[in-house]
This record gives structure tokens, C-alpha cells and sequence, in this order.
């Protein structure tokens, strides 16, 4: 019996679940990676920033304020996996232009104005992320932004799919 490959995007979207298992977060362990040309770029989780103390060190500040996820991401000790991947690349140098994002769960609003302005064309997620404005913005920008599992994965978002792009 032949075993099944996986598609690439199932392969990277699988590397980010690896990822996430770095993740000092309390609330939900998120994993990144870009990619371009089938290869990885950069890695990012969400955690304290470098030689700070973790959230399992202090505790949660949003938990502690009962802030609901999705909003004011800026109370918060940790980046987020897609601006560690960001900040990854920038340090060592790496162009991340026209790169894939790879991420556990859907950028928020702060991640993909990020992700905009750094020339990411395509995001695929599997986790939903309650921020709708980030899905519109991500929209206005032409980032395509595809759910890993829906019938449409790795062919494009509707939009996209509708102007031909």
C-alpha cells in the first residue's frame, strides 16, 4: 500500500504545530513559519520577548484583567508567533517579500498590518482568531488568507479566486 504524501501546505501547516509547542503562552500556543520557494524562512511562537520572563514565570496579565481574546492584544508580556517570525527574519537579515505565512491560528488585527506592510501575499491558518477586521484589512490588501480544512485550501480566498489572482 502507498502511503500518502502530504501537500506542502500540509507539510509547513504541520511544522507549525511543532513550533507552537515552544510557546510560554497560558492562553493558546501559536506557531509560525514564512516560506518562500518551499523553503522556511523563519520560525516564530508567541512568548515574552528575549530574556524577559514568561507568562508561566509571572502569570497571565490579561487572565488576571479577564480580558476576552481578540481584544486589546497590546496588555499583554508576549509577542505574537507571526511578529517573532517577523523580527526573526529581520535580524538575521532575510527578505520575507512575497513570502507565505504558515500559522496555527488566524493573525490578528496588530499581526496583519505587520504581515501587510512586510509584502506577505498568502496566509494559511487552521485556528480561528476572533478579529474580523483583521480578516477585512487582510482582504483590502489582497493577502490571500486561506483555512487549512475548507474546500477552497490552496486554491485562494473567494475574492482572489473571483479576480482571478
Amino acid at each position: 500500500m502507498k502511503e500518502k504524501r502530504p501537500s506542502w501546505d500540509e507539510y509547513f501547516t504541520q511544522i507549525t504545530h511543532l513550533v507552537a509547542t515552544r510557546s510560554t503562552c497560558l492562553r493558546r500556543k501559536v506557531g509560525a513559519l514564512l516560506v518562500k520557494e518551499k523553503r522556511i524562512l523563519s520560525t516564530g511562537y508567541n512568548g515574552a520577548p528575549r530574556n524577559l520572563p514568561h507568562c508561566r514565570e509571572v502569570g497571565c496579565l490579561r487572565g488576571k484583567l479577564n480580558i476576552p481574546s481578540g481584544e486589546r492584544q497590546e496588555i499583554c508580556r508576549g509577542l505574537h508567533a507571526e511578529q517573532n517570525a517577523i523580527i526573526q527574519a529581520a535580524l538575521y537579515g532575510i527578505s520575507i517579500k512575497n513570502s507565505i505565512l504558515y500559522c496555527t491560528h488566524q493573525p490578528c488585527m496588530t499581526c496583519s498590518k505587520m504581515i501587510i506592510n512586510a509584502g506577505i501575499k498568502r496566509i494559511i491558518f487552521q485556528g480561528e482568531y476572533p478579529d474580523p477586521l483583521a480578516r477585512q484589512m487582510l482582504e483590502e490588501a489582497e493577502v490571500e488568507l486561506i483555512k487549512m480544512g475548507e474546500e477552497n485550501a490552496g486554491r485562494g480566498s473567494e475574492k482572489n479566486r473571483k479576480s482571478g489572482k
